[in-house]
């Protein structure tokens, strides 16, 4: 572990933050927020400070309406419409403030989009424009440390040495550590070092600070090293510096991380004895101490621990137990395999979730309860939780949440009824019974399974839900597949596709000067044609639905055709059409050919025949039409 040199005193610095630099919503606060110690691995405390000048028009109503309105799209993630706003606020105001840009800043950087974050801050360097302050500055360095550029970085917070910028609020310790802060975020460790000592005249009126520490032993954990974290600990005893409710969070987290859950508890007890010595409300444990512990306790697979965290912190009553600490009691708990403890908590969030919308449920929580009752095979249970995600969620459900959620209802039915409870209640029932349960259960998985293939472009044989899947088809058969398999009974895949091809001429290709309006009614007979040019050679194809316009020439709409040779296997065309979805591939004889005339090989570029979709499915049958063992496709679906 490196040590803080350079400073000479030991007094703590003010307690500004440095997300202040990072968030717009702050830019409005009047008064500075007490020091708060809200804290995950993905996040830093938010503190709010003064602003450092304001721009004239900052208490414009209208435009305070729009930067909450820009702060809305950010969260929505809209940047194109952020844009949209920004230009008519323009066109109506002639010019906007510093807030307004800040807050289109913060959209930028928010989006990933640091490019138009450094160009809107470039234009309001302009003489004409509202100017840069503190936060403009700390927006684009945390900008910058998200997407790796740090050498910009530090020629940005050079620029601040200098005057030349318009509004240039000059160099301050609350700059130094938001760049601190966007250099740990970027696991920059040794850069991170380097600005403590090269700005350390900056910062010497304060000493180290219990911020700077905070944010260092942040940096360890997040780059993996939780020991050298703790070893932090220790410097800070040394030089005497009075720690915080942040500062023993962190410590916790690097606990939890190195899975010493004995030195957590230790300091656990530890800040709780210092929070009554000192008499300080700010020191002791607040809802992220508690998760923490529960995170910890639930790894580990300690029930008992985890039970008793629980039962303190609802003993408490003015500690407000919110939706990430509810949800990672219900982990803690289904990673303990005490399924009945998760359900009464969870339970407990839905209902007070109908007073308290902020305390509605993530749909990954949804997930691991679905995870955990799906391997018991408790159908029932598994599909309520099913049917209940859409409406009693918050936020958004990703198509693979959703894809995961169906495969879980699928496991969940085939599993139904074989635990070792059930088990035990089936020996005592008569053969027929327990044959009629399977039958049931299979035909349950069956229809699920056949919703999934219908629903999804795809299906992956790479996750849970692909066993599942194995499972049901396994006991279903062959004849009674859910991915309707279509039989080519006449074709060997290793036969070359000139076997089976069309010939180019058949296929009457189009020359490549014309219109669509002089052949429309090619297109309404073919789904797709191939061009031609002057010398006969195949230079694209023409799809249907690309000819929205009579008067557009066939050379503007056609696309690059698929080519292969005549060499090429059936298996391989057939690969290519249902897995890029093509409906024409052209084929061609090989690049050079030989000439027994001339004895050398001469180039042939000239296509000699096509090979269609609809070609391929009118070779094929159903499998009710060949129940004989023979070479199928799969139809409509790729399975990865």
């Amino acid at each position: 572990m490196q040590t803080i040199n350079g400073f000479s005193s030991s007094t703590s610095y003010s307690r500004h933050t440095l997300n202040f630099l990072f968030r717009v919503l702050s830019v409005s606060a009047k008064n500075p927020h007490p020091y708060s110690t809200i804290f995950s691995s993905s996040s830093v405390h938010r503190l709010q400070t003064k602003r450092t000048s304001a721009p004239k028009n900052c208490e414009n109503p209208s435009l305070k309406r729009l930067t909450s309105r820009i702060v809305e799209l950010t969260r929505r993630k809209q940047l194109h419409q952020v844009f949209q706003e920004i230009g008519y606020a323009k066109k109506r105001y002639g010019k906007v403030n510093t807030i307004v840009m800040n807050a289109v800043m913060e959209a930028c950087v928010h989006c990933g989009d640091v490019d138009s974050a450094l160009r809107i801050f470039h234009e309001m360097e302009m003489p004409d424009n509202c100017g840069v302050d503190t936060i403009s500055f700390g927006i684009l360095l945390k900008g910058l440390g998200e997407a790796r550029r740090i050498d910009e970085a530090f020629q940005l917070i050079e620029s601040m040495e200098r005057p030349t910028v318009l509004g240039n609020p000059g160099m301050s310790p609350e700059v130094i550590y938001g760049f601190f802060n966007a250099l740990i975020e970027a696991g920059d460790l040794r850069r991170a070092h380097g600005l403590l000592a090269r700005y350390r005249v900056v910062l010497r009126g304060g000493g180290p600070s219990i911020q700077m520490y905070n944010l260092l032993m942040k940096g360890y954990i997040n780059a993996g090293c939780p020991e050298d974290a703790l070893a932090v600990h220790n410097e800070i005893l040394s030089k005497g510096i009075k720690t915080d409710r942040f500062t023993y969070n962190t410590l916790l987290l690097a606990c939890v991380k190195s899975e010493r859950m004995d030195a957590a508890m230790q300091l656990y007890a530890e800040m709780k004895d210092e929070a009554q010595k000192i008499g300080s409300h700010y020191l002791f444990p607040d809802t992220v101490t508690y998760t923490t512990l529960i995170k910890g306790f639930g790894s580990a697979k300690d029930l008992h621990s985890v039970l008793k965290i629980v039962m303190e912190m609802k003993s408490l009553p003015d500690l407000l137990i919110d939706r990430i600490a509810y949800t990672a009691i219900i982990d803690a708990l289904l990673s303990c395999n005490s399924t009945k403890s998760a359900i009464c908590i969870f339970g407990e969030l839905l209902k007070r979730a109908g007073g308290n919308p902020k305390l509605r449920p993530k749909p990954h929580l949804y997930l691991s309860m679905m995870r955990a009752f799906a391997l018991r095979g408790e159908y029932s249970m598994v599909k309520s939780l099913h049917s209940r995600m859409w409406p009693d969620t918050s936020g958004v459900i990703s198509t693979a949440v959703q894809a995961e959620a169906d495969e879980l209802l699928m496991e969940a039915a085939i599993t139904n009824g074989q635990d070792e409870n059930v088990e035990h209640e089936l020996y005592h029932l008569t053969t027929y019974a327990i044959t009629m349960s399977c039958i049931q259960r299979v035909d349950v998985a069956r229809r699920i399974l056949s919703n999934i293939v219908t629903k999804w472009e795809c299906v992956s044989w790479t996750n849970r839900g692909s066993m599942a899947a194995v499972r049901v088809e396994a006991l279903s058969g062959f004849t009674r597949s859910a991915f309707t398999p279509y039989l080519l009974p006449q074709v060997s895949l290793d036969d070359p596709i000139e076997t089976i091809m069309r010939p180019f001429g058949e296929a009457q290709p189009l020359l490549v000067n014309l219109d669509v309006e002089n052949v429309p009614m090619r297109f309404f007979k073919d789904e797709v044609v191939p061009i031609i040019d002057e010398w006969g050679s195949c230079v694209g194809v023409v799809h249907r639905e690309d000819c929205n316009q009579l008067n557009t020439s066939l050379s503007s709409i056609m696309r690059s055709p698929p080519r292969v040779t005549t060499s090429t296997s059936i298996g391989r065309v057939i690969e290519l059409l249902l897995e890029k979805k093509y409906k024409m591939i052209i084929i061609g004889r090989p690049p050079y050919e030989y000439d027994g005339t001339s004895g050398v090989y001469r180039s042939n570029l000239r296509a000699v025949g096509v090979f269609t979709s609809k070609q391929l499915f009118n070779l094929a049958v159903t499998e009710s039409e060949e129940l004989e063992p023979c070479i199928y496709v799969q139809h409509r679906h790729n399975c990865e």
